[in-house]
């Protein structure tokens, strides 16, 4: 089986498309509908939440995702040569909250009723996603389970 770092590298390649901002979801089914009628060679579309105003096209040739794109509504123009699987892996590995935390590090809670208070991670749960913190604006110690999204690392200490 392959991974997706040797399908890419094994005859297909990824272009970037600049298209109208908002309209990413409007492309990606004008491009299905051809795709579904035949003689586009584009073998997937990729739109990534993070990256607006753009699609990822995956062709076996530069040729085939000019063609595919032809005529296609909103969309502004395709980025000069193409784009290598570490450009977006970044885009499609979601990292764990988790990993990310340190013990004894100062955060910030995001959400939930604490949220816009710090807090001083005390113990890590990585197959929960959860971390146990102390609030720092809290009269007393007050130890809190947070799930690990809602926290950040905190730029003051």
């Amino acid at each position: 089986m392959e991974t997706s770092s040797e399908a890419v590298d094994s005859g297909s390649h990824l272009f970037a498309i600049k298209i109208t901002g908002g309209q990413e979801k409007v492309v990606m089914n004008m491009l299905e509908a051809k795709t579904r009628l035949g003689g586009v060679g584009i073998q997937s579309v990729l739109l990534v939440d993070n990256l607006r105003g753009y699609v990822i096209i995956e062709a076996a040739a530069p040729n085939l995702a000019y063609d595919a794109v032809d005529g296609v509504r909103h969309i502004r123009s395709q980025l000069r040569g193409e784009l290598q699987f570490s450009d977006i892996e970044g885009y499609l590995v979601k990292k764990s909250s988790a990993s990310q935390l340190a013990m004894d590090s100062v955060v910030e809670i995001t959400g939930g009723p604490f949220k816009g208070m710090k807090a001083t991670v005390t113990r890590i749960d990585v197959e929960k996603e959860e971390a146990t913190v102390v609030l720092l604006d809290a009269a007393y110690q007050l130890p809190v389970t947070v799930d690990t999204n809602y926290l950040k690392q905190s730029k003051t200490a």
